[in-house]
């Protein structure tokens, strides 16, 4: 989710893009029920990281995150020297940087946010992790690992940002065994970078498809991206309303159902290397997906009323650049059907 050198369009353009033309889209199967975690949350919502190291972004312990969050992702839970395990504790620097917040004072305000009717989750991976899951073992492994630390910290879930590569076939085998341990309120989101949802054949989209029934949104990373194909075959750049739509079309008209798509941006000055755009463009977006108005050049061939809202990168960067994207996406979520 940091910064990173920005992909080229000839890496997309590589790809084997997988888009329904518009003419299909009338022949798409109807929706199969929510899963229970995904009918728990609030019909639209904003997700925020939260971090659990020191950058210069201001420090914030969980208590101190805005209102407007509805769900709160905690970046990262790290790997250990044992293929598939994820470990977590408050980083230590962190925890002196805030007066000595500890792993205590971290559960106890899981717990407050929980029942302000927040969610809290924990997110594994991100730009320089290295959890691997690629048998059965190391998939069992994450499995009770993940679990472990839902049980010991009260997290609801797990949110995939794996940006150096994942094996779908077992992952998908992870994630099913710990949703049979967790229950069907488990939540499962994903945040894939630009690159990895151009096409239903890449490996983070496969397995998006593969875990429909259990999962609750990918809220894919429309930043430090360079530009991309939409779903039209043209090609858009980051941090413009276009690029959201039309790459957004791509999930929304190939096997996602609008309640599991949400669109993925920085939040200000210094959260992305690339794609940093002002919180009104990303409402535009949504209002375009949702009820056609406020497009760019692209326009869907159809609406999407139930879109699932927005993610930033982070809140610790929103609470340094004022607030600004909490304040201006959380209450027009409202505002859609």
């Amino acid at each position: 989710m940091r910064p990173r050198s920005a992909l080229s369009v000839l890496a997309a353009l590589l790809l084997p893009l997988a888009v329904a033309p518009a003419a299909q889209a009338a022949t798409i199967d109807a929706a199969p029920a929510k899963p229970s975690a995904t009918a728990a949350l609030p019909e639209h919502f904003l997700t925020g990281y939260w971090h659990d190291f020191v950058n210069p972004a201001e420090e914030l312990k969980l208590s101190q995150v805005p209102d407007e969050y509805d769900l709160i992702a905690v970046a990262f839970g790290e790997a250990t020297t044992r293929a598939g395990e994820v470990t977590f504790r408050v980083d230590p620097e962190l925890s002196t940087a805030l007066g000595g917040y500890s792993d205590e004072q971290f559960k106890a305000d899981i717990a407050a946010l929980q029942a302000g009717g927040k969610k809290v989750i924990l997110s594994v991976g991100g730009e320089k992790g290295a959890i691997q899951v690629s048998d059965d073992a190391s998939a069992q492994l994450f499995a009770d690992s993940v679990h472990g630390l839902m049980t010991e910290y009260g997290f609801d879930g797990v949110d995939i940002d794996l940006e150096n590569g994942l094996n779908p076939t077992y992952m998908e085998k992870a994630l099913r065994s710990l949703r049979s341990a967790a229950g069907d309120g488990l939540i499962i989101t994903m945040a894939p970078q630009t690159i990895d949802m151009q096409s239903t054949a890449g490996t983070y989209f496969d397995l998006a498809l593969k875990i429909k029934d259990i999962l609750t949104v990918v809220h894919m990373q429309y930043y430090n991206s360079g530009s991309m194909l939409g779903c039209d075959q043209k090609v858009y750049a980051q941090g413009t309303v276009d690029f959201m739509t039309a790459l957004a079309c791509i999930q929304l008209e190939n096997g996602l159902r609008p309640d599991q798509v949400a669109l993925g941006l920085p939040a200000g000055p210094g959260a992305a290397g690339g794609g940093v755009v002002e919180p009104s463009a990303v409402t535009s977006a949504l209002d375009c997906l949702a009820k056609g108005t406020g497009c760019g050049s692209f326009t869907p061939a159809r609406t999407y009323p139930d879109i699932r809202g927005a993610m930033t990168w982070s809140i610790n960067w929103d609470v340094t650049n004022g607030g600004n994207f909490a304040g201006t996406v959380g209450p027009h979520l409202d505002t859609l059907p």
